[in-house]
Order: structure tokens, then C-alpha cells, then sequence
């Protein structure tokens, strides 16, 4: 179930929607060593005209953008409670896929855990490269399939830190 109650509070200068999103940033942003902003607003669909009346665009503002040590997007965080599909709204969901169109960039949401993180990719779909290392697997070890016979997949994978490439994951 979605929170849309949680109480935001301020931190280093940086306004928190959650205590998640904090969390996420105590523990894997602010002394990862790269330079990032928070809540940057990035527009997914221009203001346009229908019928002589004019419609709002839309915008998109992830809760971190990482940047390299040569200025280029490292990742694109977006902090929810879960990343269980039914964590992320309708709306969000659109907004996120508008933004990867646009932009071509992945964006990445994450859930803190105690040590590490999960990670899991909006939209991406099975044949679409994901390594196989994000495969289900059962009890013994065995890959699970489905009633296809093809491999179930997590989409997410547990990190200890954000110094790792996510070009690996989606193989561009």
C-alpha cells in the first residue's frame, strides 16, 4: 500500500519525502564521494494546444541524480517504500516511462534495507537483456520457470553501495 501520508522534514539542506528517501541518502548517497542534486525537475511532455485551450505539460523530478567524475549521469534514484509494483502509483509510472523515453536514461528504484538496497528498473521487460544473475531460482538452485518453460526473473538485485554501472544491467 501506498503511504501518501509520510511526514517530511528537512536534512542537510535537503527536503525528504520519506524516511526511506533519507535513509537512502545517509547510507548510500552523501559520502559516496560523487557529486548529485536532489529533486531536479526534468520535463517528460511539453505544454501544448488542444481546442484553443491550452493543456499542462508534465514534469518528473527523481528524489537523486548522480553524476560522474566527468559531469555525465551516473544514475537516477528514485526512493520508494517497496519495490513491489503495487509501491509505485499509475501516475509515477507514466511520468518515469515518459522520462526514459525522452532522455534514454534508466531510472533506478530503490528501497533501503538494513546493509544494503534493492534495485529494481520501471518498464524493462525480460527479453530485454537483463542479465542472467536476476533469474528466480528455487531452494536447490534451479532456475524457476514459467508455465512457458521460460526463466522467471526477480528484476532487482541487492547492493552495497551505488559504485556500480548500470549499463551492465541493461546492456547498452
Amino acid at each position: 500500500m501506498v503511504n501518501f501520508f509520510s511526514k517530511k522534514f528537512v536534512v542537510d539542506g535537503i527536503k525528504f519525502d520519506s524516511l526511506k528517501e533519507y535513509q537512502f541518502y545517509q547510507r548510500f548517497i552523501k559520502n559516496s564521494g560523487y557529486k548529485f542534486v536532489d529533486h531536479p525537475s526534468y520535463k517528460v511532455l511539453d505544454l501544448f494546444s488542444l481546442g484553443g485551450w491550452r493543456q499542462r505539460g508534465i514534469s518528473y523530478a527523481p528524489d537523486f541524480v548522480v553524476y560522474d567524475d566527468d559531469g555525465e549521469i551516473k544514475h537516477i534514484y528514485d526512493v520508494k517504500t517497496s519495490i513491489a509494483p503495487q509501491a509505485i502509483t499509475t501516475g509515477s509510472k507514466i511520468r518515469m516511462i515518459l522520462f526514459q523515453f525522452r532522455y534514454r536514461k534508466a531510472i533506478e528504484v530503490v528501497t533501503p534495507r538494513k546493509n544494503d538496497f534493492k534495485m529494481v528498473l520501471v518498464n524493462f521487460t525480460v527479453k530485454d537483456g537483463l542479465l542472467d544473475r536476476h533469474t528466480k531460482k528455487d531452494r536447490h538452485g534451479d532456475i524457476k520457470t514459467d508455465k512457458k518453460g521460460e526463466p522467471m526473473y526477480n528484476h532487482y538485485n541487492v547492493y552495497k553501495n551505488i559504485d556500480y554501472n548500470i549499463r551492465d544491467i541493461v546492456g547498452w
